[in-house]
């Protein structure tokens, strides 16, 4: 049994959001912890998910010991742009799953890493280890990977304080009229489609900023910073807001696709955070992917 301990700094009004929001677990998870009585607050065990933590309250939660992985290592290329006794950093090639779910076990990032890194962290249980964030299975570029709980702890901290910055290039359909702005629609399960998500006014708030990053006649390039992290938030804000569907999103885009793509032309170009022992400001940057850069050679030409 391991025990991991946060300090609340600003209240909270519900237990199981501040521990999803502070320790890398979801939600789901915290309130399984809760309802089983592993979670204490300045001592004292909390058994509701809706309780308030005050601020300066320390809340305690009992992991339960880590069970046998039954993921299997492969070896899947991957492109580790830094790493050190404490993180990782992956660029990761479109068509990457990064965790295995629904019964699948392989040819995701997860198996790559488990091939490629000793260490990782273990806070998220066994199929997701090390995963601090992730990525769509079509989206290319940037995400860090823990090594170890405390890493994962922190850089789970920095994500929902906004302390990190996450910087995509994602070319939309259309012409993108406002040069910049600010999206803030909740985000949830689509009602007609449960694969899918939507906007929704009981779902989770998201905030998306964009600037447009270069026009042509029928598609624009932009570049977008996520505030938060939620399921397809790029993807659904551009459609849905912007009602300009990222090129080649074959689950909110247009149906008829002028190009031959695999899938959607987003890439998570810049990824900025403080590293969590060192303090350190660290910033990677990822090169476009070939199919991405080939597409707007062939426009700038048009152009």
């Amino acid at each position: 049994m391991r025990t991991l301990n946060i300090a609340c700094e600003t209240e909270y009004r519900r237990l199981d959001a501040f521990i999803a929001e502070n320790s890398g677990l979801t939600r789901s998870h915290a309130q399984r912890l809760i309802e089983q009585g592993a979670v204490a607050i300045d001592g004292n065990i909390v058994l509701k998910s809706s309780s308030a933590v005050k601020q300066d309250s320390l809340v305690s939660v009992a992991l339960p010991d880590e069970i046998a992985l039954n993921v299997p290592a492969q070896d899947i290329p991957l492109d580790i742009v830094y790493q050190d006794a404490d993180l990782a950093v992956i660029n990761k090639q479109q068509g990457l799953t990064v965790h295995p779910a629904n019964g699948i076990n392989t040819d995701t990032l997860v198996n790559a890493l488990l091939y490629r890194i000793k260490d990782l962290s273990g806070i998220n249980g066994v199929l997701r280890p090390g995963i601090v964030h992730r990525l769509d299975k079509d989206t290319s570029g940037l995400l860090v990977v823990a090594k170890n709980d405390t890493a994962h702890v922190e850089l789970q901290r920095q994500i929902q304080c906004k302390q990190c910055r996450r910087i995509y290039l994602a070319l939309l359909e259309g012409v993108v009229k406002q040069d910049t702005g600010i999206i803030n629609k909740p985000i949830g399960r689509s009602r007609t489609d449960r694969k899918k998500m939507d906007i929704a006014a009981d779902g989770r708030y998201a905030e998306t900023h964009y600037e447009v990053a270069e026009r042509f006649a029928n598609y624009t390039l932009v570049r977008f910073e996520l505030k938060t992290g939620r399921t397809h938030q790029i993807r659904v804000h551009a459609a849905k807001c912007m009602l300009h569907p990222v090129v080649g999103d074959k689950t909110y885009g247009f149906k008829n696709c002028r190009f031959n793509l695999d899938g959607q032309l987003l890439h998570a170009q810049t990824l900025q955070f403080t590293h969590p022992s060192t303090g350190a400001e660290m910033s990677f940057t990822a090169p476009l992917p070939d199919y991405f850069e080939r597409i707007l050679r062939v426009l700038r030409n048009k152009s």
